[in-house]
């Protein structure tokens, strides 16, 4: 696909506004800054949620809230829901966002470490979250973090639990897992199934690095403060926004005669309906 699929993470679980002042945390705030990336060149939101604290939440009621008034600020954008487990274990509490009907789901293919906790994610757990998506009609959004994650992909394939469209994000150079750089990516695409999307995202400093060889190999990306939250991520001296690092991507890709694709565009390539009701 000439065109570029730009899925902006916005706001995660771990960064704070003492990290970037540009997080966005409330319902109000992340519907902002929907509207800005999706304007700038964006099609793909993954989506989190807060407490009022700024402490990470479940809640399948809270995510409803926050999908329908980005879909009503965004018509048309493809939201992706996270089911993560980094603070909730219980595959009950981690697939509520799925009641919520987002038009993907994210789905760890493995455990691994972060540099200060780990993300547990049991062959049950994965397993489960992948037939509750398929139950509802979700498109699995696959992630990536090291080689052998790729080969559980294909076991789950091979064994029906995993039905295309397929479309995953691979995400190196966190600490405890795969680290960056072109041979590592390549590796990686090269190990994928046949015919799976994919994008490619950095850890902090790598973000852009990352970006830019995914947009040389044809790929798509992955960008937003959930990932990285500097502008300059050696120097520290300039915080990123959620706009800015996607206008960023948008000027390379476009440098590279690659155009974002828009949402009606991502929608018939995952073969999503056109639009899901608010």
């Amino acid at each position: 696909m000439d065109k570029v699929i730009v899925n902006a993470a916005l706001t995660g679980m771990v960064p704070t506004r003492d990290d970037n002042p540009y997080i966005p945390l409330s319902c109000e705030e992340i519907v902002a800054d929907a509207v800005r990336v999706v304007g700038a060149g964006a099609s793909v939101l993954h989506l989190h949620i807060r407490y009022e604290n700024g402490e990470p939440a479940y809640e399948g009621e809270r995510f409803g809230q926050l999908f329908d008034a980005v879909r009503k600020a965004c018509p048309g954008v493809i939201i992706s829901g996270s089911t993560s487990g980094r603070t909730v274990t219980e595959l009950e509490k981690r697939a509520e966002v799925l009641d919520a009907s987002p038009d993907l789901g994210s789905l760890t293919m493995g455990s691994l470490n972060f540099p200060r906790q780990a993300s547990i994610n049991a062959p049950q757990t994965i397993v489960g979250l992948a037939r509750k998506m398929r139950e509802r009609g979700i498109v699995p959004e696959i992630e990536l973090f090291d080689l052998g994650m790729v080969d559980y992909t294909r076991t789950l394939i091979e064994r029906g639990e995993l039905k295309g469209p397929f479309y995953a994000n691979i995400l190196l150079g966190s600490l405890g897992t795969l680290s960056s750089g072109g041979f590592n990516l390549a590796m990686m695409v090269n190990a994928l199934p046949s015919g799976m999307i994919w994008s490619g995202a950095g850890i902090g400093r790598y973000q852009f690095e990352m970006n830019c060889l995914a947009l040389a190999m044809g790929g798509h990306v992955r960008v937003g403060l959930e990932d990285n939250i500097w502008m300059d991520p050696l120097t520290k001296q300039d915080p990123a926004s959620n706009v800015r690092l996607v206008e960023r991507v948008v000027g390379v890709a476009r440098s590279m005669g690659r155009e974002p694709a828009s949402c009606g565009e991502v929608r018939q390539l995952l073969q999503l309906p056109l639009v899901r009701a608010a």
